[in-house]
């Protein structure tokens, strides 16, 4: 399902508008993304490695909105259940930018992922 980026747009509305995959090698994918943040939708460019079983990690690009980034999302077994470990690095390159946007990234956007994607992702598997 977290793999599956083309459907993310059905499975996690909140973050993704559309995902289209423009490049597949084997497990690797670049693909054109129109996302979701701060009540605007922008484009992506991702390059993503699928990890089977365990997840993925991507780079993004997004030049509109002057970020970029290292997206993982690791699945580990444990006897509680499966363990999701999401880390987001990202760069902003717009100073002015920089100024509004820190605070928010770090705050706002990754409470929000957790309540648009991993609570989402959690009441899909515990059905």
């Amino acid at each position: 399902m977290m793999t599956d980026f083309e459907k993310f747009p059905e499975y996690f509305p909140k973050v993704a508008e559309s995902i289209r995959v423009t490049k597949r090698e084997g497990e690797y994918l670049e693909m054109d993304a129109t996302v979701k943040s701060f009540g605007q939708t922008f484009p992506v460019k991702m390059k993503t490695q699928i990890l089977p079983g365990k997840g993925f990690i991507s780079d993004n690009d997004s030049p509109k909105f002057g970020t970029s980034g290292h997206e993982e999302l690791l699945l580990s077994e444990h006897a509680g259940g499966t363990m999701v470990d999401y880390t987001y690095q990202v760069s902003i390159h717009k100073p002015w930018l920089r100024i509004v946007a820190r605070p928010l990234i770090r705050w706002y956007s990754m409470k929000y992922w957790e309540r648009a994607v991993i609570d989402e992702l959690k009441k899909k598997l515990e059905k």
